[in-house]
């Protein structure tokens, strides 16, 4: 029996999926969707909430505020909620109108970002949304999930020991990629293990991460319109790219099994499969993580007009056999180190510091701007 007095302190961390009998292939999913926030952003969360606190940046006086597209917001608010803090989420239209909702359930103020900016598209705007209000009141902190070192800490400390705690024999790693910290908190953790694990990158078509151009994405979770910070790619073997398509696919296919989980978990599963398709991959143990589960999706994913209007009728088959031949994602070369574009380096130098700063224009009843008829052309 678990008795909890705080809900940031359950987290299930040793429940897997056996997608064989489903997908046609060994492969192991960890579920991270199963704590009071709904993901894998409670862990670097409450990491980077504790060592603000420890650190005394944050205060009782003090109001939190992060940019984020959805499950970090969430995790954000439950804390926030739990410990009495005031939580700012300066989010955009992509956001599920669900996900606002519980964000504001648990006591949080959203702000709505609803045009991008030419480089770095909305996740930009957000972040030049939150550094602009750094300039009225010092009450607030903003904790900075992309380049803070709590993000991928927390997965150094906790998810890769999990799976290896689990899987001893453990020969390859699905990750997927948005600020990269769970991807940087694993890698990290399975170069010094006992045996060599064969890191895979999961992005999104569309998401610059790994190089390319920049495209239209719809859904929240993976992906990054500029390089992430956190992102060291001598710790990644080999990065893979899922068209959103695919990723609706698999969550369909997933959800007729029984198993309702989110976009990312799509995304991820789908690149795992396709990479386990084109390599020799019997007798390997593969395990891939499983950010979040699917009701914070019903209104997207999930929902028909929705799926069709952004990727056309024959997207999803009626005979259910979607992800019977998934499109191929595009895979990316083995990563390589390169230069930092120019818009990258004006990105991430504003964010390099974590510390007293942003505030609402006004009051917080300012911030609390959510539209539900707002609609993306360009995610970030």
């Amino acid at each position: 029996m678990s008795v909890i007095s705080a809900p940031y302190t359950f987290n299930e961390e040793d429940l897997y999926v056996d997608l064989q009998s489903i997908l046609g292939r060994r492969l192991f999913l960890k579920c991270e969707g199963f704590n009071f926030a709904g993901s894998i952003k409670l862990k670097p969360a409450t990491e980077m909430i504790e060592a603000a606190e420890q650190s005394g940046v944050l205060t009782p006086r003090s109001v939190l505020v992060e940019s984020s597209s959805g499950n970090m917001g969430v995790a954000l608010s439950m804390i926030a909620a739990s410990k009495g803090y005031r939580f700012l989420c300066v989010t955009d239209s992509r956001c599920n109108l669900s996900t606002r909702l519980v964000m504001e359930a648990l006591g949080a103020q959203v702000h709505v970002v609803t045009e991008p900016r030419a480089h770095g598209g909305f996740l930009r705007a957000r972040l030049d949304y939150v550094r602009g209000l750094s300039d009225l009141d010092d009450r607030y902190v903003w904790l900075s999930q992309y380049t803070n070192p709590g993000n991928w800490r927390a997965h150094y400390r906790r998810t890769g020991p999990a799976i290896a705690r689990s899987f001893p024999g453990l020969d390859v790693l699905f990750v997927g990629a948005g600020t990269t910290g769970t991807l940087m908190g694993c890698a990290r953790y399975f170069r010094q293990w006992h045996r060599r694990v064969h890191i895979v990158a999961v992005d999104t078509v569309g998401s610059v991460t790994f190089g390319g151009p920049p495209g239209r994405r719809m859904l929240p979770g993976l992906g990054m319109s500029v390089t992430p910070p956190l992102l060291d790619e001598s710790f990644v073997d080999e990065a893979v790219r899922v068209e959103e398509a695919d990723t609706i696919r698999a969550c369909h296919h997933l959800a007729r099994r029984g198993y309702l989980f989110g976009g990312s978990t799509g995304t991820v599963v789908s690149g795992a499969m396709r990479w386990l398709a084109a390599h020799d991959s019997a007798g390997l143990t593969a395990v891939a993580i499983a950010p979040d589960l699917g009701e914070r999706y019903l209104e997207t994913v999930y929902q028909a007009n929705w799926v069709q209007d952004l990727y056309g009728e024959d997207v999803l088959r009626p005979d259910g056999s979607d992800t019977a031949d998934l499109v191929p994602p595009v895979l990316a070369p083995g990563p390589r180190l390169r230069a930092r574009r120019p818009e990258d380096e004006a990105w991430t130098g504003d964010i390099t510091s974590v510390g007293p700063g942003p505030r609402s224009p006004g009051s917080l009843r300012d911030a609390n701007d959510v539209r539900a008829s707002d609609t993306v052309e360009e995610s970030g």
